[in-house]
């Protein structure tokens, strides 16, 4: 847990004094929450029976073999509803939102899987749902844009900035300064003022409870746990249990996108391009450019563009907990396809920048060890970036014919009639 919202030197409270008050109400509202055991008994009954936890804890012994070194297990947050982690924190914060009275739910989302869960959760619990998405990433996350729209939200495209995620995060805090009388903002990652960090970690957490039981239950000797880290939601929950021990190593992968250079990726713990700066209400590390402003990142996969990094990693990485390392996006596309085949799993391109790291580590460990990948999310919802990469040709077939069919009108029907 932060002490008075602070992990070390990062975190806070750096917020407009509207939104003051909104965020004490969070925190005493949470505290209360998390000691009430029907609260808590109803958020395990939904993680049970809604989420479909426990996620399965796979031995990937064809990965092993291949690689040749340590023994790789995968931790299937893919197989959670809705496709990734994030679902873990939605539900438990869309039901803290009802707890307090609240009617109305805003997130915003990158890749689109926290707002696919969100609207997920406020259709279960019965909240109004509104999902702010950058532009960018509304074009290239279509399928999750169409799955939050048919659970009932409504998606605002974001047109200012970079139109990415920062800016809907932008976008979502000056939707609630004016409506938080009836609206929860359900963060999506490990950042923001406090109490969300410790909010979404303690949400989170039951990816890294899991993985410890499922360790003792194997009898690992775990060399890594490894994650990708864009905000850092599922890295946090994956490492919680073990931030405070000296072993197993921790690992985080970060976007290396297509080279080292300013806005060619998203690398905040490594390198120099980073560095110490106050954003969207709390204290961390940011990429900045040459006049000190926040700098356009890269990256193949939408959930790893971030410009910061949640303040807890931050204050982990810098005190060496946590180590952390670059991915560029060949290296992603590479692990997926290699899980892809050796395994028969589909990893999320944020994920298969873990995948990437955890071979790496892998290979280098004795056989005898473990090495544990976070899969954060599954790849269904990458299609349209994966499929221009691995089969140019026939994706551009599929398109022709797709848009040929629908300016046709055939076959072609909406909700209550035909057009």
């Amino acid at each position: 847990m932060s002490e008075n919202g602070y992990f070390s030197r990062f975190g806070g409270r750096y917020v407009a004094e509207i939104l003051r008050r909104p965020l004490e109400e969070l925190e005493t509202a949470f505290a209360g929450a998390m000691a009430d055991p029907a609260f808590v008994a109803e958020l395990e009954e939904l993680r049970a029976d809604f989420i479909g936890r426990p996620t399965p804890f796979l031995y990937a012994e064809n990965a092993t073999r291949e690689t040749g070194g340590a023994r790789i297990y995968v931790k299937m947050e893919g197989l959670a509803h809705t496709g990734a982690h994030k679902i873990n924190n939605a539900i438990g914060q869309a039901l803290l939102a009802r707890r307090m009275g609240k009617k109305r739910v805003i997130a915003e989302t990158g890749a689109g899987q926290h707002g696919l869960a969100t609207a997920s959760a406020c259709a279960k619990l019965g909240l109004e749902c509104v999902v702010y998405m950058g532009e960018v990433d509304v074009r290239r996350q279509q399928p999750n844009v169409a799955s939050m729209e048919l659970y009932g939200a409504r998606v605002v495209a974001v047109t200012s900035g970079s139109r990415v995620l920062k800016d809907a995060i932008n976008e979502a805090m000056r939707d609630w300064a004016s409506s938080f009388a009836d609206t929860h903002y359900l963060i999506g990652s490990a950042l923001g003022p406090a109490p969300f960090p410790d909010i979404v970690r303690t949400f989170q957490s039951v990816i890294g409870t899991e993985t410890a039981e499922q360790i003792r239950a194997r009898g690992l000797d775990v060399e890594a746990l490894v994650a990708c880290v864009g905000g850092g939601s599922n890295a946090i929950g994956f490492f919680s249990p073990f931030t405070t021990l000296s072993s197993p190593r921790l690992i985080g992968a970060e976007a290396g996108g297509v080279g080292p250079g300013v806005g060619e990726n998203a690398v905040r713990m490594t390198g120099t391009a980073a560095s110490d700066g106050i954003l969207q209400g709390y204290k961390s590390r940011f990429l900045v450019d040459a006049d000190g402003q926040v700098a356009e990142t890269r990256s193949i996969s939408a959930g790893l563009d971030y410009p910061g990094i949640g303040p807890e990693l931050a204050a982990l990485g810098e005190s060496g907990r946590i180590e952390f390392t670059s991915v560029p996006d060949a290296a992603a596309l590479e692990a997926l396809a290699f899980f892809a085949r050796t395994e028969g799993v589909l990893f999320a391109l944020e994920s298969a920048h873990a995948g990437a790291a955890a071979l790496e580590v892998a290979r280098r460990a004795p056989k005898d060890k473990a090495v544990i990948v976070n899969m954060s999310g599954r790849g269904d919802k990458d299609i349209f970036i994966t499929s221009p990469v691995f089969r140019p040709e026939e994706w551009r077939r599929f398109l022709r014919a797709e848009l040929e069919r629908l300016e046709s009108g055939v076959d072609i029907h909406v909700f209550g009639g035909s057009r």
